[in-house]
């Protein structure tokens, strides 16, 4: 049975993010993706450039999470003022990541800044209105689904990257990959079949989160079955546009079609080596990933280490 690899490295491009989408061009996911790094190979300033360029290319603003992000990057820059003007605009946007934000030891510069407390207050109120109407007894069902789930992916990616797909080391762990989605997704169709697909203001950006990812790992006939509802979710804002990309490409490649995101990754038969099932209309995927809040193919193609040098000219 062909699996696509991308049902292993899911966490690399879905974030948890609870907060309503919000509006990206495609220059400015292009720039926050290449600030971001940036700022892992630690060049701050060149990242702060970066982050600059991005929310001018999309009215000034920008996604809570990567306002946060520039806020870490501004720090370790030595830029204290737009660090601080970051992080109080995605405290204003509703980031609400306020454990996170008292431990993060980028910003720990900002501590003794007049304006952080009000800064962590707001945040820590954010949390507690994002968590006030939440049914407690489901995020925490959907949050252990999700570390089961993900928990043996990570260790099977790292087997892959390291051994290859094939290894005895990787295909001794599907069979138990198998049996715990199957028990998950007892529990997800249950869910949704009676209370409709959920949004983060019921079972949180996690819980979220776990209901994509057990039906994205489900056989095709249960994502067909889903796909509507999580189409609709995503009009009502309870799912995030990227989710919809990526079963919308999932089900297209089930279906013997091209995908229309570029977000499938399989292995070649013949070389081993992961590459991207074909993909409709491909100068313009990166226009079409924009729309869904997805960065650029090029950055997604170095995650799966592929070789791929931008969509070709003319191709289809």
């Amino acid at each position: 049975m062909r699996i696509p690899l991308t049902a292993f490295l899911l966490l690399l491009v879905c974030s948890l993010s609870a907060q309503q989408p919000i509006p990206t061009t495609e220059a400015y996911l292009r720039y926050a993706d290449s600030a971001q790094q940036l700022y892992r190979a630690k060049d701050y300033k060149a990242s702060a450039r970066l982050y600059d360029q991005a929310f001018k290319a999309n009215g000034a603003t920008g996604r809570p999470d990567d306002h946060y992000n520039a806020a870490c990057t501004f720090a370790l820059a030595g830029d204290r003022e737009k660090a601080i003007y970051h992080l109080g605009l995605a405290a204003l946007l509703r980031y609400s990541g306020a454990d996170h934000l008292q431990k993060d030891t980028d910003l720990q510069s900002l501590h003794t800044d007049s304006r952080w407390p009000n800064i962590v207050a707001q945040v820590k109120k954010n949390k507690q209105e994002a968590e006030a109407k939440q049914d407690k007894a489901l995020v925490a069902q959907l949050n252990t689904i999700y570390e089961e789930d993900q928990a043996l992916r990570r260790t099977i990616d790292t087997l892959y990257r390291k051994y290859g797909w094939e290894s005895k080391e990787v295909q001794a762990l599907l069979p138990s990959m198998a049996q715990k989605d199957s028990l998950n997704l007892v529990q997800v169709k249950t869910l949704l079949d009676t209370r409709g697909w959920l949004g983060a203001d019921v079972v949180g950006g996690k819980g979220s989160q776990t209901l994509f990812l057990v039906i994205q790992h489900a056989d095709s006939a249960t994502q067909a079955k889903y796909l509507p509802l999580l189409r609709q979710a995503v009009k009502e804002g309870k799912a995030q546009p990227s989710q919809l990309a990526l079963m919308e490409d999932r089900t297209r490649m089930d279906r013997g079609e091209k995908q229309l995101y570029g977000s499938q990754v399989i292995q070649d038969p013949v070389t081993k080596k992961p590459k991207f099932h074909p993909i409709e209309d491909e100068p313009n995927v990166n226009k079409r990933r924009a729309t869904m809040g997805l960065g650029p193919i090029e950055t997604y193609a170095r995650n799966f280490g592929i070789e791929y040098s931008g969509p070709a000219k003319g191709s289809n």
